[in-house]
């Protein structure tokens, strides 16, 4: 039995493991390891990673990144035939960037408990009142390996700051 569900939980993996890729060069700069990937027709339109230490620029999150490049790419605000992928749940900023993209469906890695926006704290994405909700929404795909990935980064970051300062 071939239904569109199926179709999708066989490549969320695959797509995930691409944004993972994605947060592993914002690991290698010392961002937080975010990573995000537009996906249509089955192929990556746009890619982005957490640069905003880098940039430092509040709004330069890997989804924000990754959908300016998709439209960049497709030549197109309107970015309804596409599927964004992302290791981590959207915040408020980025659920508001995936509503007013038209982004046709998203699949989050781990859960973000004090910022998430599409589950956690807030539902934007799926907010009636607004003029564009998602198809689908998903978290979870391959969440262990993100949160292992975002725990070990922080637990650097804590041991690398000198004892005693602070702020």
């Amino acid at each position: 039995m071939h239904r569109r569900v199926s179709f999708y939980m066989h490549n969320d993996e695959f797509y995930m493991k691409l944004a993972i890729a994605e947060a592993e060069k914002a690991l290698e700069i010392k961002e937080v390891p975010v990573g995000a990937v537009v996906i249509c027709d089955g192929r990556v339109v746009g890619r982005g990673y957490n640069l905003r230490e880098k940039e430092q620029d509040p709004t330069a999150h890997a989804e924000l990144i990754a959908i300016r490049d998709a439209a960049r790419n497709l030549k197109s605000w309107r970015l309804d035939n596409c599927d964004l992928y992302v290791t981590l749940e959207p915040c408020p900023m980025c659920a508001g960037a995936i509503v007013q993209a038209r982004i046709r469906r998203l699949v989050f890695g781990a859960y973000d408990p004090k910022s998430g926006a599409t589950g956690s704290l807030y539902n934007i994405v799926e907010d009636e009142r607004l003029n564009h909700q998602l198809s689908e929404l998903k978290g979870g795909v391959l969440a262990e390996e993100i949160s292992q990935m975002l725990k070990s980064f922080f637990k650097k970051l804590r041991d690398s700051k000198p004892i005693g300062k602070g702020g």
